[in-house]
């Protein structure tokens, strides 16, 4: 037989749930710089995809996919989930790679290779002239540094433990806390 689970969590009087690794300056830079980098990965992911739309082999709707998962996952992270940062590592990874092999032209022609004789411009997504092959392909490998930090900052922020919660007695928090605050009154 299965013991009933029991429904929320009962504190003694007086005691609150801390996250003591939360407080932390280096959690709450982690966790900043991950949020960034997650917001300009989507802002550099767009403006390849949008500035070299007639180009794009197909990927416009991953593109767009990728941004929204980049923008719920910074959603959840600046809300301290930090069970979504391996697998902002991982996208992050494979984002690596694609970039990686658009820049140098590993699947045919990189962008730096189309602004010869014979190639034809790139179409924006509204129809307009799109952005020229070199700013494109500064573009494809500008987001290789940004994946490869992304990696590096979610596996710290992974580390740092952000879930850990402590039971405290009121009386022990420091005076600046704002939960001592709320549970004095």
């Amino acid at each position: 037989m299965v013991p009933a689970m029991v429904n929320g969590r009962h504190l003694p009087p007086g005691h609150v749930v801390t996250y003591p690794n939360r407080e932390k300056a280096s959690s709450r830079a982690t966790k900043a710089i991950i949020v960034a980098l997650l917001l300009i990965s989507v802002f550099l992911i767009l403006v390849v995809t949008v500035g070299g739309w007639s180009k794009l082999q197909g990927l416009e709707p991953v593109n767009f996919l990728w941004c929204l998962i980049y923008l719920a996952i910074a959603f959840y992270v600046a809300r301290w989930a930090r069970g979504l940062l391996p697998i902002a590592a991982a996208l992050a990874i494979l984002m690596l790679i694609i970039s990686l092999i658009a820049g140098f032209g590993g699947s045919g022609t990189s962008w730096f290779d189309r602004s010869h004789v014979g190639y034809a411009a790139a179409q924006s997504l509204f129809g307009g002239p799109g952005l020229s092959p070199d700013l494109l392909g500064v573009l494809v490998f500008a987001i290789a540094p940004v994946q490869a930090l992304l990696i590096l900052m979610a596996m710290r922020g992974f580390g740092q433990a952000w879930n850990v919660e402590v039971d405290r007695h009121v009386s022990e928090l420091p005076p600046e806390h704002p939960l001592a605050r709320v549970s004095a009154a």
